[in-house]
């Protein structure tokens, strides 16, 4: 039922992305989430999927500003995001009642996203996988800037739900995209 799926807005709302998104930034978090939606229409990609991974891909960040400044050379050698992310994510997607199999392959994406941990070299990507890490890069900027672009909880809210409808109306018309993420049966029951 349409009343148990987990939104991109319950995610958001809850205390322990409100905690740790801010981290890394809600521009950041959003602009990956909308960039995974619209590479998951193109890549025939469970669009739920991506864009719950994208939401979330940064919620392991730690704070690596040193005297007002991105600290990039000490993120690139120390960081473990991805790690703690994909944990944090998988949690929290479960706690809200996501399907388990749906938050272990976004825990996944979380994990294997960024090519700054040493978890990711030598691994085969899933599309997911690689789509995530690719809207990812789209939003970058040189020294980590993009952490540092800065939206309002408001606004970012305001995009989310209109991409919870969006990602609700593509589901809705294209139930035969379904099946990477088990929703052929849900999207029979809710649409």
């Amino acid at each position: 039922m349409i009343e148990e799926y987990v939104t991109l807005e319950t995610l958001l709302t809850d205390s322990v992305a409100k905690k740790h998104l801010p981290k890394a930034g809600y521009a950041h978090a959003v602009a990956t989430a909308e960039n995974a939606f619209e590479l998951a229409i193109e890549e025939n990609v469970c669009v739920d999927l991506a864009s719950k991974a994208g939401l979330l891909h940064d919620i392991g960040h730690t704070s690596w500003e040193h005297q007002g400044k991105w600290d990039y050379e000490s993120y690139r050698e120390f960081d473990i995001h991805t790690i703690k992310g994909a944990e944090r994510a998988h949690e929290l997607l479960t706690l809200k009642g996501e399907d388990l199999g749906k938050a272990r392959d976004i825990a996944l994406a979380i994990l294997f996203h960024s090519d700054s941990s040493s978890v990711s070299q030598n691994v085969k990507l899933t599309l997911l996988q690689r789509l995530i890490s690719d809207a990812d890069d789209m939003d970058k900027q040189e020294g980590g800037e993009h952490h540092r672009v800065k939206i309002d909880y408001t606004e970012a809210l305001q995009r989310i739900r209109r991409l919870d409808m969006l990602i609700y109306r593509h589901i809705k018309y294209n139930q035969d995209i379904c099946e990477e993420c088990d929703w052929s049966s849900e999207c029979k029951l809710n649409h």
